[in-house]
Parts: structure tokens; sequence; C-alpha cells
């Protein structure tokens, strides 16, 4: 039996266009799974665990009593935050509270500063968050970038708290394990 026979066909089957044909296809799924993979690979190298916190200023008294209900949370990790109404791989593992010092700041006509303390009775609270995520030079938590001095909404399936301002932020290496 020959290897090309008169009518061109490979082992009298196969015709040698369609063989290429067939060879560049499984060439092409080749590179776009390798491609794919090497895609993936590469975003769980450049990973970093980053360490942010959150002041949010003036909360009422009630809503912090809820809230600790849930920081850290029954699987001591934290509350997860979520974005769009999607989970986010982020969680707030604690919350500090301090009193709000509220009060009204002026200046008189000989451009001294007056301050008028008011009582308020709400709460200066403080978010520490920790989250994985895959650019450490856009820090992307959801759709919400991580810089100091940024507002940031503290929000996760049991509470919401907008108008909050990132103070620190600090960034390690993620290590698988």
């Amino acid at each position: 039996m020959k290897l090309v026979d008169e009518k061109g066909k490979l082992f009298g089957i196969l015709n040698i266009i369609d063989l290429l044909v067939i060879l560049l296809l499984v060439v092409a799924v080749a590179l776009i799974g390798w491609k794919v993979l090497k895609k993936d690979g590469a975003s769980n190298v450049s990973r970093t665990i980053l360490t942010y916190t959150v002041e949010v200023q003036g909360v009422d008294k009630e809503v912090y009593e809820g809230i600790k209900d849930y920081v850290p949370g029954e699987n001591g990790i934290g509350d997860q935050l979520m974005a769009n109404g999607e989970m986010v791989d982020a969680y707030v593992t604690n919350v500090a509270a301090i009193p709000h010092e509220g009060g009204l700041t002026m200046t008189d006509v000989n451009g001294n500063k007056l301050t008028f303390p008011m009582e308020d009775d709400t709460l200066d609270l403080t978010f520490t968050i920790q989250a994985n995520v895959v650019n450490a030079v856009t820090n992307e938590v959801g759709t919400q970038e991580v810089r100091i001095g940024k507002n940031h909404i503290v929000k996760t399936v049991h509470f919401e708290l907008v108008n909050g301002t990132i103070t620190t932020c600090a960034s390690e290496p993620w290590t698988e394990g």
C-alpha cells in the first residue's frame, strides 16, 4: 500500500489538502488553549493582598450596633464586599468606632478661628478591609480604585455606607496556600 495513491489521497482515505486544513485547525485550537491557560496563570502570579481602612463619619449608633453583628462575621474572615450585585474577593475584617466630633467652625472679623462644639450622638467608624486584587497598579476592588484620600463605598450583603474616605493602604504579594 502506497503512502499517497494516484488520486492524491493519503493511505487511500484522506486528501493531502484536507490533512493540512485539519492540522491548521489543531494548531489554532492549541494556540488558543495555551493563551487562555497562560493568561490565567499570569493573573495568579500577579495577585496582591491589599489591606486598607475606610473612615465613615457621622454614623448613627444603631447602625453601628447592627454592623457589629456581621464583622468579623461567622466565618471568622469578615463580611464579604459586593459591587454591582456581585460578590467581590474582599472582606471587612474589623470595624472600630469613636464618638463623632461635630461642630461649627467660623472665622471672626479679625481672622481668628472660632469653634463651637455641638453635641452629636453619632460615631466615626473605621473599617479594615482585606482584598485580593489582580492588578496592583490600579488596586481595583470591584469597581472602585483603592487610593488614600479617595471616597469609598463600604457595601456588603448586610450593610452599605457611602461617603467613606480611604485613610490607609498597604499591599503585599499574594501567596497560594
